[in-house]
C-alpha cells in the first residue's frame, strides 16, 4: 500500500469520527444571528465588546500610551535582576509570531471579497480596540505568573485564572479558577496541536507544491510531502529543546525579517499604482459606510473586518499572555503596554496592507470571487501581487514558509506550558511533548485533517468565552498594575529611581 493510499485512508477514517463533533462544537461556538441582512458570529461579537469595554474601562489606553509602549520595547524602563527568561522586544516578536499567519495574507483577501473595500476600515477599528483587550490579558498574564527555580516562568489564563480568583474571591474563586485552568491548558493543547502546528505546516507545503509544479512537479510526490515534513520538524524540534530563549532568539530575527519582506512586496505594489492610492483609500472608507452589492450593506461590511480582525489578533483569547508572562520585568503592565502593540502590528499594519494592494492592484481574480466564484485568498493575494511583479508568487511562498515556521514554533511553546500545567513539569513529561509535537509538523504535510482543524478553531475561540470572563473579574488588578507602572515611569524621568537598577545594555530595537 502507497504512502498516498494510507494518509488517505488515514484522513477519512479521522474525518467520519469526529466530523460530527466538530460540527456541533462549531454551531455552538460559532453561532450566528441575523444582524441587518448579514450574520454575525456571536463569538464575534463577544471579542469586539471586550475591546469596547476595556477602552472605556482603562480610558483609552491603546491611544495616550502608545509611544510609552514604544519607549518599553526599546528598553527605556529595564530594571536590572527582573525575574524572566526575554526581554520586552523578544517577549513581542514571540508573541507576534503566534498570530500573524497564513490569515494576514489569505484572510484579508477573502474578507474584502465578501465584505467588499469597507471590511477593511472597521477590520483596523476592531484592531485598535483588540489592543485595549490585549493589554488586560498579558498584564494579567505577567502578574500571576510562575517563576520556577531554575529560572524559567510560566504564564497564561491556566495560571491567571486560578490564582487571580482565588485572590479576589476566595475558596469559592479557588474552585472555579482551578476548573477553567484545567480547560484553558486543554484548548490550548489541542490548538496547539492542530491549528497551529498541523494547519500551517499544511498550509505551507501547498503554498511550495504550487510553486514547483503542481502536483506531478519535484515536491507534489508524498516522498517530497514527507521530506518537507521531516525538514520543518527538525528546525522545529532544534529550537523547541531550547525553550522560550531559543524561539524568543529566533522570532525576534524572524518576525521582523519576514514582516519587512511581506511589507516591502505591498509597497511595491502600491507605490507602483501610487496615483490609485487616494481614490482606493476613498473607496474604502465609502465601503465602510455605503457597502453597495455587498450581503447586509454596512452591517456585513462591518461583521466580516470585524470577524478578520478577531480571529487575527487573537486578542481575548488567551494565548499571547503565555509568551509575554516570559518577559524580565517588575511591572506587569509594563509587558501589559508591549502587548498592545500586537494587534497594531498584526492588524493595523501587516493585514491593511494585504488589503490596500488588493483594492489597489484589483486582480481579475478579486473581482470574480466578489462575484460569488469560489477562489482561494492565497490566490487572489497572489494575483495582486502578480500584477507588478509576475515571479512574486516565489516571494510569497518564503513568506508563508517564514508565517508558517514562526506559527508553530510559537504554538509549540504555548502547548508546551499547556502540557506541563496538565501533566507536571519533569523532563520526561516535556520530551514527551516535544516528540509528540515533532511528529504532528511530519502530519501536517502528509494530512489534511480538516475536521480537526475546524474543531480546533472552535475549541481556541470557546478558551476567549472564559478567559474574558476572567478579565472582567481581574480587571480592578489590571488598574492597579498600571496605576503602578506610570508612577515607577513618573519617578524614573524625574530621576527619583536608582539608576543602578537599570540593565547596562537597554535591548536596541528598531520599532
Amino acid at each position: 500500500m502507497s504512502l498516498d493510499s494510507i494518509t488517505q485512508n488515514i484522513d477519512e477514517a479521522v474525518s467520519g469520527f469526529f466530523e460530527p463533533i466538530a460540527t456541533w462544537l462549531g454551531e455552538i461556538v460559532f453561532h450566528s444571528v441575523s444582524v441587518g441582512g448579514a450574520d454575525l458570529p456571536l463569538i464575534v461579537a463577544w471579542l469586539v465588546v471586550a475591546g469596547l469595554v476595556f477602552t472605556g474601562w482603562f480610558g483609552f489606553v491603546q491611544v495616550r500610551k502608545f509611544r510609552l509602549a514604544i519607549d518599553v520595547v526599546r528598553g527605556k524602563y529595564d530594571e536590572k535582576g527582573s525575574a524572566g527568561e526575554v526581554n520586552h522586544f523578544q517577549a513581542l516578536t514571540a508573541a507576534v509570531s503566534g498570530t500573524v499567519g497564513l490569515g494576514n495574507i489569505a484572510g484579508v483577501a477573502v474578507a474584502v471579497s465578501i465584505g467588499g473595500p469597507g471590511a477593511t476600515f472597521w477590520m483596523i477599528l476592531c484592531g485598535l480596540l483588540g489592543m485595549a483587550t490585549k493589554f488586560v490579558e498579558v498584564t494579567l498574564g505577567v502578574k500571576y505568573r510562575e517563576v520556577h527555580a531554575d529560572g524559567t516562568v510560566s504564564g497564561g489564563p491556566m495560571h491567571y485564572l486560578p490564582k487571580g480568583l482565588a485572590e479576589r474571591f476566595g475558596k469559592k474563586g479557588k474552585t472555579l479558577g482551578k476548573v477553567l485552568g484545567v480547560l484553558a491548558s486543554f484548548m490550548i493543547l489541542f490548538f496547539g496541536l492542530f491549528g497551529g502546528n498541523l494547519f500551517q505546516v499544511n498550509q505551507s507545503y501547498a503554498q511550495l507544491v504550487s510553486v514547483t509544479g503542481g502536483e506531478g512537479g519535484l515536491m507534489g510526490s508524498s516522498a517530497g510531502a514527507l521530506f518537507f515534513g521531516i525538514l520543518i520538524a527538525a528546525l522545529v524540534g532544534i529550537v523547541l529543546l531550547g525553550g522560550i530563549r531559543s524561539i524568543a532568539n529566533v522570532t525576534s530575527r524572524l518576525v521582523p525579517a519576514m514582516a519587512g519582506i511581506y511589507i516591502a512586496a505591498c509597497l511595491v505594489v502600491i507605490l507602483t499604482h501610487v496615483t490609485a492610492v487616494p481614490a482606493a483609500i476613498g473607496t474604502i472608507i465609502e465601503g465602510a459606510f455605503n457597502a453597495e452589492g455587498v450581503a447586509g450593506g454596512v452591517i456585513g461590511a462591518l461583521i466580516i473586518g470585524f470577524m478578520r480582525a478577531a480571529f487575527s489578533n487573537e486578542a481575548g483569547l488567551g494565548s499571547a499572555p503565555i509568551a509575554h508572562s516570559a518577559v524580565k520585568t517588575k511591572h506587569p503592565a509594563s509587558e501589559g503596554l508591549v502587548a498592545l502593540l500586537e494587534p497594531f502590528i498584526d492588524t493595523v499594519v501587516i493585514c491593511t496592507m494585504t488589503a490596500l494592494t488588493i483594492v489597489i492592484a484589483n486582480p481579475a481574480s478579486w473581482a470574480e470571487a466578489r462575484k460569488g466564484e469560489s477562489i482561494g485568498g492565497v490566490t487572489i493575494t497572489s494575483d495582486a501581487f502578480g500584477t507588478v511583479m509576475p515571479w512574486f508568487p516565489y516571494i510569497l511562498t518564503v513568506a508563508v514558509m517564514l508565517f508558517a515556521i514562526s506559527t508553530v514554533l510559537t504554538w509549540g511553546y504555548y502547548g508546551l506550558k499547556a502540557w506541563t500545567h496538565l501533566f507536571g513539569r519533569s523532563r520526561a513529561s516535556e520530551t514527551t511533548y516535544k516528540i509528540v509535537y515533532t511528529v504532528f509538523v511530519i502530519a501536517g504535510s502528509l494530512l489534511t485533517l480538516e475536521t480537526l482543524i475546524a474543531m480546533a478553531d472552535a475549541v481556541l475561540f470557546m478558551l476567549a468565552v472564559i478567559n474574558i470572563i476572567g478579565l472582567y473579574l481581574l480587571a480592578p488588578v489590571v488598574k492597579r498594575e498600571l496605576n503602578s507602572f506610570l508612577e515607577f515611569v513618573r519617578a524614573r524621568n524625574a530621576g527619583e529611581t536608582d539608576e543602578a537598577d537599570t540593565d547596562e545594555e537597554p535591548v536596541k530595537t528598531t520599532v
